[in-house]
Parts: structure tokens; C-alpha cells; sequence
């Protein structure tokens, strides 16, 4: 249970930290020190719900159609290998970094109405959690409820971290060196994960 739990976490951090119009959105909110709170939980707990949904209906079709099961482990290597090297350009262009946005403060309902299109009108977000780690999380076999767990939890703790440590990040993430390093540890863990996925 803990080795599923653990690669839920490391698979989904990575992923999740990589730059991105939600990380942006949230780390801006948190500099601003604005529904920081709500921000974070609405983020959360829709990763959650995405990746339960993943992961209990990659579960049901490798139960029903066997052989999925192995095509979508190497399609998730494929993906991990192509994110890790993607990560690494990224770091090698460099120039991503972030800065807090100008301006007065924002209602609520506005804030949380453009979290929720930046959440679930993104595309990639559907490919991350529902189709990407709900594919990996059958390679956990009666433990994909253990790797959903831990992909969450990852994702609260990315959330969290960027939201309510934002006004210490600034000045770090302002500087795209920062954002390159970032990205070599994410690639570094993805394709370490690749690795560990390959079967023996």
C-alpha cells in the first residue's frame, strides 16, 4: 500500500508542479493574501475528485479488458519520458519566471468562477489526473485506491505550500533560474518513475 501511495504522490507532484495557468493563478492569489484558503481547497478538491474518477475507471476497463492494462503502462512510461525531457528543455530555455500580479483586490465569486475555468476548461488538466494517473494507478492492482490517496494528498500539499508560502517564494520565483531548477527536479523524478514503471 505504501509503495503505490508513494508513486501517487511523486507521479502527481511532479505533474502538478510543472508551470501552469492554475499554479500561476494560485501562487498570484497567494501573493496577494486573497481567499488564499479557498483557493487552495477548490484546487484540492478538485484534484481529488478528477483523480478518483481516474482511478476507479481505469481500474473497472483493466478488469474488464486485460490487455489495457499494458498498453496504458507504456503509455504512461511514454508520457512520463516525454514530460521529463519536456521539463528539461524548459529549463534549459529558462526565461519562465513569475510575478505577483498589479491591481485591487477581487470578490470572491470572481476569483473562484475563474479558478473554475482555469481548472476545468483546461484539457491537459482531464489528461493529467483522469487519464494519466488513472492509467498508472493500475499498475497497482487492489491498491489504486492507495495511489489515488497519495496523488491527492500530493496535490493539497503542492497547494498548500504555493498558496500559504507564496509571500516567501516571491522573491525566489521571481527569478527564472528558480523555475529552471523546479523544472530539473521534475524531470529528474519523472524519469526516474518511468523507470521504476518499466515491468520486470
Amino acid at each position: 500500500m505504501l509503495d503505490a501511495a508513494l508513486s501517487g504522490f511523486l507521479i502527481s507532484f511532479g505533474l502538478i508542479a510543472a508551470i501552469g495557468a492554475q499554479n500561476a493563478f494560485v501562487l498570484r492569489q497567494g501573493l496577494r493574501r486573497e481567499h488564499v484558503l479557498v483557493v487552495v481547497l477548490f484546487c484540492a478538491l478538485s484534484d481529488a475528485a478528477l483523480i478518483t474518477a481516474g482511478v476507479s475507471g481505469f481500474a473497472l476497463a483493466a478488469d474488464t479488458l486485460p490487455k489495457v492494462q499494458s498498453w496504458l503502462i507504456w503509455g504512461g512510461i511514454a508520457f512520463l519520458v516525454w514530460f521529463g525531457f519536456k521539463s528539461f528543455r524548459s529549463a534549459w530555455v529558462g526565461g519562465a519566471g513569475l510575478a505577483a500580479a498589479s491591481g485591487g483586490a477581487a470578490p470572491l465569486g470572481g476569483i473562484l468562477l475563474a479558478l473554475a475555468a482555469i481548472t476545468w476548461l483546461n484539457p491537459h488538466v482531464y489528461l493529467d489526473t483522469v487519464v494519466f494517473l488513472g492509467s498508472i494507478s493500475t499498475r497497482y492492482p487492489g491498491r489504486e485506491m492507495a495511489f489515488a490517496l497519495g496523488a491527492a494528498t500530493a496535490s493539497l500539499t503542492f497547494f498548500t505550500t504555493l498558496g500559504f508560502g507564496a509571500r516567501l517564494l516571491a522573491p525566489l520565483f521571481a527569478r527564472p533560474r528558480a523555475w529552471q531548477a523546479l523544472d530539473v527536479g521534475v524531470g529528474i523524478t519523472m524519469w526516474s518513475i518511468a523507470a521504476s514503471l518499466i515491468p520486470h
